[in-house]
């Protein structure tokens, strides 16, 4: 199975600027699609659906939610590294939430259901 791993959330100043990095080994990452979802501090994602934020296929085809484009979220990945990576500049006490990677063996999806694999999170907090 898959295993995915985020890493580079933590306290953010509001302004500042945000990259996380999520990790995949276990399987071919070069032939699945990699997604960006977040949810409200405190929800138990089991309970929550997670809101789509970005994802991306094998081939770097990307899409985004319309809110995402706005706040100018930037979705790639390094299949040599098999990583994936979100960059948000200028963020907001908005911005706050639990970020999570997941993983489908198909092409990209805004639904958090029709991913089959997914990281521990990683807390994202941006205040003053």
């Amino acid at each position: 199975q898959v295993q995915l791993e985020e890493s580079g959330g933590g306290l953010v100043l509001p302004g500042g600027s945000l990259r996380l990095s999520c990790a995949a080994s276990g399987r071919d990452f070069n032939s699945y699609a990699m997604g960006w979802f977040r949810q409200t501090p405190g929800k138990e994602r089991e309970f929550v659906e997670r809101e789509f934020v970005a994802a991306i296929s094998w081939r770097g085809l990307t899409i985004y939610n319309t809110d995402s484009v706005k706040g100018r979220f930037t979705i790639s990945r390094d299949n040599a590294k098999n990583m994936v990576y979100m960059q948000k500049n200028k963020m907001k006490p908005e911005n706050t939430a639990v970020y999570y990677c997941a993983e489908r063996p198909a092409c990209s999806s805004r639904r958090s259901s029709e991913y089959d694999a997914w990281g521990q999170g990683t807390q994202v907090t941006v205040s003053s």
